[in-house]
């Protein structure tokens, strides 16, 4: 889990000043735990012959021949102290137990030994050494006298074995039952102990007795100290025993840097290492130097450092040392420079299974299987015994196997794991356990944990967490009580993952029952189960449940942070999301890149371009941009803020551009309406080699259809298939109706829903009805609507789709029956909001909303700007109104419509020239699509609006969308075409103005090019030139159709097309002899 960056403790940069010290001549702890073992020695019998033996002991074990020195010994003089001594202690180091069992025996059988306390100290430490600590108990209690040196030989020994708690109740006992006074051997070991349990209570209790006793001036208490509160994460008082050390060694700036980093002082850590080195003690760093800070920078991804410090070690020659070795290959893995890892792997000639593991899990959290195997190969090849892997080895290989794809990697491993009898290991079978959940195989998960010996608590989380994170939480939660029924006690990871399958199942109700557990038990406090609760109601929308639990937590760290701005972001509150963000920077934490990406979405959502502008500064200080996922989610805040441009800027100027940065652009270009430039994108994208995803491609056919480029996305559309090997799913499906609809094919649309291998969801068949709307086809309409209810009936955006549906057609007794069984069932309508930022805050508009501070000023700039528009040819669409009122009613309604009144209060509050920028929760409606055209060419402002579908950039009276977007079956358009004759002299197809009829003039709106298909052709063998414009003579405003007139330059013709609605009939026009023709 990813922890805090707390402040700094205490003011270590700036204010403490060292004094000059010489440098202490002292050794490190380890040689000073063998010099308090060596006693006076007593007495031997010192003849030539025990000399000589004796160097011969030793000569036998520097060169290893253990068995032979003990021979030695037996046949010459079992009761030689130092031949004996010796051999105890080469026998720790070698860690061989066996041999260190036949001195322990000599030792018993020679009365000479039996009141020798320094013989005896060593039995005890040789034991220790071996890790068999219950053995060096047997002897201690086994003695008739003890000192103290025997004591801390116990004391010591449990510590090196890491069992904290023995080594504390030994000393307990020791203070308690004899009259021995710890010395500066016995409070080091004690220290750490308290470190190990992680009792910062303990250590601070252990502290007082150091002071108490005058221990603390000594060097290694004090280093004992440090390494303690580091540890237990207190930096404070690690920093306040540094500073007061009268004399520092190595070893008290070593283990000061660990405690910052062991605390999450990561800076701090790295400016103790160059303070080490520059400041007055000017210490060289040592290999345990370089081994604590180098995890430091693997950890941070400070790969610059890392490189400083590689070459720090090369000048120190340092670099052949194996444990350095071993953490700069680390330092690399996790940095992601894996070639420099393996290029010092490879020149590692004194590798040891730490070296192996290591690089094998480098390759395996890159994801790379073939390597990770590899490598596994070749270090089982290597033979020697130190070179077998371990359980460490089979831990750093899963990772590289948990996709489904992997499973026969999984099993491979498996069995290699059984042939190396590592199948009984806990740690390796609950491994297994997730990882074949992990694959998709939740069979061989329970056959792993069912065969299991004995379960621990581990054992259930592996398979709880398996089941909840892979397709079964229902399972999971099952396996829970299956869990608790057994008697085992679930811990803070059985609760959270039980949590993670209530998020997924959305079950609230189960998910607050585990909640008051929680509360019972007294885990409410643990980070992880907080988190996951967070989690919980976030995935069940209950985002401000989620922010009552937030702020009621003692200690938060940066994921508690992240998951609450993440949580208000993804359910609807962004304003929310970025005053969180804004609280989290207050309190002087830095944020992720999940929560920059978080708040850079809730400013997307807001359209919210000033406070996007200060993320992306904040996310440039503060590094992050490198990072795929910021850099993409800054893209796309400018595109969805109307800054396409700033888009294109940010994306040109990233170094790697990954496949989620090229969609995202492609995306934005779709968005804004601009589908030649978002096809020109992906074509380049492809010749830059490539391949796009599923992903792409649905950003690509929204592109096209938010541009009405029917041909090309029907080629795309095939081409993923036949070129990329991509099968279409649901979401692409929904963009081909949504394009083939939006341009009048529905027939087509239907067809293409007949088409699909699975059964079209509720999105694409709302899709359908939203054009069947717009081209006014009620009976397919009504068709499509039964469908879509049977699938959403507790939707509201349904209803209210087939209620307009109705209204277009004049139904409003079809119309009053769908309001009301909305109302029976308690469904409302959304209500049209606009919001617009304005010097860094958000103001929101509701329909109709009178309530306003400025109402009254923004209402009469709405009227002073609808008078001028009204100049220009504007009068209300009050077919957009979808009520069965009076048209007066209609006018003030639209009037009130949310948008204007953002369009007006931006108009009023923003200084001249600059461009407004407006969003709406819910579709811009026809008519103020054409008012806000107007209002850009009256103001000679550029107004940019972004609804729920696209952008409208309205500037000088034209928008972007070319009117494609508000388009309605009531406008009678003239489409031309010509098929090549011997006397046609002009092209064989042409563009054509499309005019709005407004009473006395036309209008001139806009142009499209139209393809042959939509079109109709002109008698053949009519000499042309070109189609030109001409006001028309009445204007003809019926229910469904505006008048557009075009001339063709022969005498007597005029032709006109129409897109009536179907069935409609042909008419006759004033002055000509073609017939109305239909599409």
């Amino acid at each position: 889990m990813a922890m805090a960056t707390p402040s700094s403790p205490l003011s270590f940069h700036h204010n403490h000043k060292p004094k000059n010290r010489p440098i202490p001549k002292t050794s490190s702890p380890s040689l000073k735990a063998s010099s308090s073992l060596s006693l006076p020695t007593q007495t031997y019998n010192n003849n030539n012959n025990n000399i000589s033996l004796s160097q011969t002991i030793d000569h036998l074990c520097e060169t290893g021949n253990l068995n032979e020195a003990l021979h030695l010994i037996q046949n010459n003089n079992p009761n030689n102290g130092d031949a004996i001594s010796t051999m105890l202690q080469v026998c720790g180091k070698r860690k061989d137990l066996e041999l260190g069992r036949k001195v322990h025996e000599l030792v018993s059988n020679s009365k000479h030994f039996n009141d020798d306390c320094v013989i005896n100290t060593r039995v005890i430490t040789m034991y220790a050494m071996c890790g068999s600590p219950l053995d060096s108990r047997l002897v201690f209690y086994g003695l008739n006298r003890k000192n103290l040196y025997q004591w801390n030989a116990l004391i010591s020994g449990y510590t090196r074995n890491e069992l904290w708690g023995e080594a504390v109740l030994v000393f307990c006992e020791l203070i308690t039952v004899t009259d021995f006074r710890p010395d500066n051997y016995t409070m080091p070991c004690v220290v750490k102990a308290c470190g190990g349990l992680l009792s910062l209570e303990l250590g601070m209790v252990v502290h007082g007795m150091v002071m108490k006793m005058g221990l603390d001036s000594d060097a290694y208490v004090c280093n004992a100290l440090i390494a303690m509160y580091g540890k237990c994460g207190c930096a404070e008082e690690a920093v306040r025993v540094f500073e007061f050390m009268s004399e520092r060694n190595l070893v008290s700036w070593n283990a000061m840097i660990f405690g910052f980093s062991e605390s999450g002082f990561v800076e701090d850590s790295l400016f103790a290492f160059r303070e080490m080195m520059v400041g007055d003690d000017c210490m060289k760093p040592d290999s345990a130097t370089l081994v604590t800070i180098l995890p430091v920078c693997a950890g941070k991804g400070d790969l610059e450092m890392g490189r400083v410090i590689h070459g720090l070690a090369v000048k120190l020659g340092l670099n052949q040392e194996l444990m350095v070795t071993n953490a700069l290959v680390d330092m690399y893995v996790k940095c992601g420079c894996i070639s420099d890892a393996e290029t010092i792997f490879d020149k590692n000639g004194k590798k040891n299974v730490v070296s192996w593991n290591v690089m094998i899990g480098g390759y395996s959290r890159e994801g790379d299987v073939d390597a990770t195997f590899d490598l596994l190969r070749k270090m089982q090849m290597e033979g020697e015994e130190t070179m077998k892997a371990n359980v460490i080895t089979l831990l750093n290989v899963l990772p590289a196997c948990l996709e489904k794809s992997e499973l026969l990697s999984v099993k491979e491993l498996h069995g290699y794991a059984f042939r190396n009898g590592f199948q009984n290991d806990d740690l390796i079978a609950n491994a297994f356990v997730s990882a074949y959940a992990k694959c998709g195989s939740l069979s061989s998960s329970d056959n792993v944990f069912y065969n299991m010996d004995i379960k621990t608590v581990s054992s259930w989380n592996a398979l709880i967490g398996g089941y909840a994170q892979n397709g079964d939480p229902r399972k999971g939660i099952d396996l829970f009580l299956k869990m608790t029924y057994s008697g085992l006690e679930p811990d803070w990871f059985s609760i959270g993952s039980l949590l993670l399958a209530c998020g997924h199942l959305q079950s609230l109700r189960d998910g607050r029952a585990i909640h008051g557990f929680v509360l019972r038990k007294g885990l409410d406090m643990d980070l992880f189960i907080g988190v996951s609760l967070l989690s919980l109601y976030i995935q069940c929308g209950k985002p401000l449940c989620a922010k009552a639990f937030f702020d009621g937590m003692r200690d938060k760290n940066l994921v508690c942070w992240n998951a609450m701005i993440a949580g208000f972001s993804q359910n609807g509150f962004p304003d929310k999301a970025i005053d969180l963000f804004r609280r989290m920077q207050c309190v002087r934490l830095q944020p992720l890149e999940i929560a920059v990406v978080s708040v850079l979405s809730a400013c997307a959502q807001l359209a919210a371009l000033r406070l996007g502008k200060e993320i992306h500064c904040f996310a440039l200080k503060a590094e992050l941009t490198e990072d795929a996922f910021v850099s993409s989610s800054i893209i796309d805040m400018y595109a969805k803020s109307g800054c396409i441009e700033q888009s294109w800027r940010v994306f040109g100027r990233l170094r790697e551009k990954d496949m989620v940065s090229w969609t995202v652009m492609i995306a934005g270009y779709g968005v804004h309406g601009r589908g030649k430039d978002a096809i020109e994108l992906f074509e380049r994208m492809q010749s830059e080699g490539l391949k796009p995803d599923a992903f792409t491609f649905i950003s690509l056919l929204m592109a096209c259809s938010h541009s009405g480029l029917v041909g090309e996305g029907l080629k795309y559309f095939s081409e993923m298939r036949t070129k990329n090997y991509i099968e279409p799913k649901l979401e692409h499906y929904a963009c081909m109706v949504d394009m083939l609809g939006r341009a009048g094919h529905l027939n087509h649309a239907l067809n293409l829903l007949e088409e699909m291998p699975e059964k079209p969801d509720a999105g694409i068949w709302g899709a359908l009805l939203s054009s069947c709307k717009t081209h006014g086809d009620v009976v397919l309409g009504q068709k499509v609507s039964e469908i879509l209810l049977d699938l959403e009936p507790y939707k509201a955006e349904n209803y209210v789709l087939v209620s307009n549906l109705f209204a277009k057609a004049g139904r409003w007794e079809d119309v009053r029956r769908v309001r009301g069984r909305m109302k029976e069932m308690g469904l409302k309508k959304d209500i049209g909001c606009s919001w617009i930022e304005v010097e860094g805050k958000i103001y929101n508009f509701i329909v109709g909303d009178k309530t306003l501070p400025d109402s009254e000023e923004i209402r009469q700039m709405w009227q002073e700007l609808e008078h001028k528009i009204g100049e220009i040819g504007y009068v209300p669409d009050t077919g957009s109104v979808l009520h069965d009122l009076d048209e007066q009613e209609k006018a003030d309604i639209l009037r009130g419509h949310s948008e204007k009144l953002a369009i007006a209060f931006g108009l009023l509050k923003t200084t001249k020239g600059m461009t407004v920028r407006i969003c709406k929760n819910l579709r811009m409606c026809a008519d103020c699509h054409n008012a806000a055209k107007l209002v850009s060419k009256v103001v000679h402002r550029d107004i940019i609006v972004r609804d729920n579908k696209r952008f409208h950039h309205f500037s000088a009276g034209i928008c972007s969308c070319g009117d494609y977007w508000h388009l309605t079956s009531s406008l009678i358009t003239l489409i031309g075409y010509h098929l090549p004759t011997s006397n046609c002299k002009g092209p064989t197809s042409m563009a054509v103005d499309w005019l709005t009829c407004k009473s006395p003039t036309c209008f001139v709106v806009d142009w499209l090019a139209f393809t042959p298909d939509m079109a109709f052709t002109v008698k053949e063998g009519t000499p042309c030139k070109a189609l030109k414009r001409i006001p028309c003579s009445k204007c003809y405003r019926a229910k469904y159709c505006h008048m557009k007139i075009m001339q063709h330059q022969h005498p007597g013709w005029i032709y006109v097309g129409n897109v009536n609605p179907p069935g409609s009939l042909s008419s006759k026009v004033q002055g000509g002899s073609e017939e109305w023709s239909k599409l």
